[in-house]
């Protein structure tokens, strides 16, 4: 997994000298705040706990309850969390969810719908070491019914984690979950539990893009109509965090801060729990989805030193990048999403027409624009069930057979849309990508989304034949067309792309990229 933290381990680390630093700024009357939130938020979380250890055998003395003594509120809270090992940190974060009167139901669904099984194996001993209990028996006690039932699932950590695809099982879940739910009247909800709760993210991805296919909306929209309350809020959950992580941190974290007051304990939560994860990876999605760094809303919305320490752990300004931000982002997002998909097998719906005779398809598509008006009927039977390879064979028995270009007689019997389909699956796969890449960026302005769509989606050697189609039909290279007609971070990410320099990324499938493009224009 590529680390997408923002704090890292600190460089020339000497725990010993820390723990002097730390003691000496608690030392006397009052405390030199700056020098701890300093500290604390330039070290990882591993070099904290060394430092803790340094910190008794130097001092004998415990540096959390030392912190704790000497920092108060917000500040207090959150450099005291810092100090903890994750899965201490969600393990508190969850009894404190659960003790005294009411539930946090809103803290038990982030934190169990966000982590891995490693890292719910981590928090359940951390419990268990911390208050002496079994977390699974507090979380019965303090719940009830589907709700209830989804967390003891989730709290098993035993989510599929191979990354394997079965195209059949994918099938099969989608029809599951259909029947379940939208096909009948009332919902089994058990069975939403066993495939949401237990499903590998690659799987469920595809299995939430099937499942659009069968039920005509998305999980989403059937989940919100199937089920309610807390049982709802937690399987919508779990679905954005199939979808994206980040993203699913992003939607917390804004709602964490808009209107009047601020949920401290969920914006301290979140940014130590992903600081060394997957910040960065948020601050994109934040600043794609609001159109403001997250980094200019914590400054915002809170204040003092505790604004600083959050400021430190967010890492950086993303509105100081200028206007290619955006751009940058969504092609950023978007190369994400693909490289977290896993190979699966390919299930085209055109194939290769058996008993081929490009000879009689030559001619029966002269014989059909021959003659007053044209057999639009005839036309798009033979093309649409003739692979591409074989539309190549028609294209040259055309030319040797009866001296036509084939291209020139469909593009002057073809009208508008209908010319545009036909002539576009007459082209080779390089030959339509260069057509489309010079389309996109001819005339004035440029359509950004195809040249992302396009470049983020081939494999190295599809890249390698658009680049000599394109060369050869327009007579110039497509990285200096795209040279010319993009600017900054994103030219250079799309120079990039076109360079072929992405292998391991393109080992990938992009069917979600496909399907979400698919949707959003349909």
């Amino acid at each position: 997994m590529v680390f997408r933290g923002t704090i890292t381990d600190a460089p020339d680390f000497d725990p010993a000298a820390d723990a002097e630093t730390l003691y000496n700024a608690m030392k006397g009357f009052g405390s030199d705040k700056d020098a701890i939130l300093d500290l604390v938020t330039s070290r990882s979380n591993a070099q904290r706990q060394e430092v803790i250890e340094a910190y008794k055998c130097s001092f004998g003395k415990d540096l959390i309850e030392d912190l704790k003594y000497e920092l108060t509120g917000k500040f207090e809270r959150l450099i005291v969390s810092l100090m903890r090992t994750p899965a201490h940190h969600d393990a508190k974060e969850i009894h404190d969810a659960i003790k005294g009167a009411g539930t946090n139901e809103r803290c038990l669904i982030e934190v169990m719908a966000s982590r891995n099984n490693n890292q719910i194996h981590g928090m359940v001993e951390a419990y268990k070491d911390a208050y002496g209990g079994d977390i699974e028996e507090d979380v019965i006690g303090d719940t009830s019914g589907h709700f209830k039932k989804m967390l003891i699932v989730l709290l098993q950590g035993t989510r599929d984690e191979s990354g394997v695809v079965n195209t059949d099982l994918v099938e099969q879940d989608a029809q599951d979950l259909y029947a379940a739910g939208e096909e009948q009247w009332g919902t089994e909800e058990a069975k939403f539990i066993m495939i949401l709760g237990n499903r590998s993210v690659t799987h469920l991805r595809m299995v939430f893009d099937a499942y659009e296919k069968i039920a005509e909306c998305s999980i989403e929209d059937s989940l919100k109509s199937e089920l309610s309350g807390d049982f709802e809020r937690l399987m919508l959950a779990v679905v954005q965090c199939v979808r994206s992580v980040p993203m699913f941190f992003a939607r917390r974290l804004y709602k964490s801060m808009k209107g009047l007051g601020t949920a401290d304990n969920t914006l301290i939560r979140i940014m130590i729990s992903r600081s060394e994860t997957d910040m960065l990876d948020i601050r994109e999605c934040f600043r794609l989805r609001y159109e403001k760094s997250l980094y200019n809303m914590i400054k915002d919305d809170t204040s003092g030193d505790y604004k600083r320490t959050l400021l430190n752990l967010c890492g950086g300004d993303d509105d100081l990048a200028g206007e290619f931000f955006p751009e940058a982002a969504q092609i950023a997002y978007k190369m994400w999403e693909i490289s977290s998909m896993t190979k699966v097998q390919l299930r085209p719906t055109l194939r290769p027409a058996s008993n081929f005779d490009p000879a009689a398809d030559a001619q029966a598509l002269r014989k059909a624009m021959k003659g007053f008006g044209t057999d639009e009927d005839a036309i798009i039977d033979i093309v649409a069930k003739r692979s591409n390879a074989q539309r190549q064979e028609i294209r040259q028995t055309f030319k040797s057979l009866l001296g036509r270009d084939l291209m020139k007689d469909l593009k002057s019997e073809l009208s508008k849309n209908l010319e545009r389909l036909v002539i576009g699956l007459m082209l080779t796969p390089a030959e339509f990508d260069a057509k489309m890449m010079k389309k996109a960026m001819e005339g004035a302005g440029t359509d950004e989304h195809a040249l992302i769509e396009i470049l983020v989606t081939r494999s190295n050697e599809e890249i390698q034949a658009m680049n000599a189609a394109y060369q050869d039909g327009y007579k110039t290279s497509l990285e200096e067309a795209i040279q010319s007609d993009t600017s900054g971070h994103f030219c250079r990410i799309l120079v990039s792309l076109v360079q072929v320099k992405f292998i391991t990324m393109r080992t990938y499938t992009v069917y979600n990229f496909h399907a979400h493009t698919l949707q959003s224009v349909c």
